[in-house]
C-alpha cells in the first residue's frame, strides 16, 4: 500500500488534533503516511519532504501547525502538491497561526480550514481525490448524506421535548 495523502503536523502535540484527519482518511480506506517535522527546527527534512512528495505519489497535503505556523506554506513553496493548512489552537486561540497560513503570497496557495479543523481538510482531501475516483465519490456523497440523517434525526428528537410554551 502506498500513501496518497500525508498528514504532516509541526510537532507531535499537535496528534490530538491531527488524529482526526487520520481517522477519517482510515474510515475512507485512503492509504496516507503521517509525520512530524518543523519548518523552523527541521528546515531541511522539510524542504526535503516536500520537494519529494510527488515522487512519492502524495496526490495532497494536510499540514498542521500552530503558533507562527509556517510549516504550511514553507511545504506549498516546496511542492505543487495541493496543500490544506490546518491552524493548531495554541496562543490567540489559534487567531495567529489562522493568518499566518492564510495570508501567503501570490504563487504559493494554501487551502486554509478552521482552527483544530483536521477533519474538514482530511474531507476537502477525500473530495479532491474524488474527482477522479468515482468510487470514491460515492463514499463522500455517503458519508454527506448520513450527516444530513443526524442532524433530521437530532431534530425529530426536538420534537419530543415538551415544555409548557413550546409550540412544537
Amino acid at each position: 500500500m502506498k500513501a496518497i495523502v500525508s498528514i504532516i503536523m509541526g510537532s507531535t502535540s499537535d496528534l490530538p488534533v491531527m488524529e482526526k484527519a487520520a481517522a477519517f482518511l482510515d474510515s475512507m480506506d485512503i492509504p496516507f503516511e503521517m509525520n512530524a517535522f518543523s519548518a523552523h527546527r527541521t528546515p531541511v527534512e522539510v524542504e526535503r519532504y516536500a520537494r519529494e512528495a510527488r515522487e512519492r505519489g502524495i496526490k495532497v497535503i494536510i499540514a498542521g501547525a500552530g503558533m507562527a505556523a509556517a510549516l504550511p506554506g514553507v511545504i506549498a513553496a516546496n511542492t505543487t502538491v495541493p496543500v490544506i493548512g490546518v491552524p493548531i489552537k495554541g496562543m490567540l486561540d489559534g487567531l495567529d497561526a489562522m493568518l499566518s497560513i492564510i495570508q501567503m503570497p501570490p504563487g504559493i496557495p494554501v487551502a486554509t480550514v478552521g482552527v483544530n479543523a483536521a477533519l474538514n481538510a482530511a474531507i476537502l482531501a477525500v473530495e479532491m481525490l474524488a474527482l477522479n475516483d468515482s468510487g470514491l465519490a460515492l463514499k463522500m456523497e455517503e458519508y454527506k448524506s448520513g450527516l444530513k440523517d443526524k442532524i433530521v434525526k437530532a431534530n425529530d428528537e426536538l420534537h419530543s421535548l415538551t415544555y409548557k410554551n413550546k409550540t412544537n
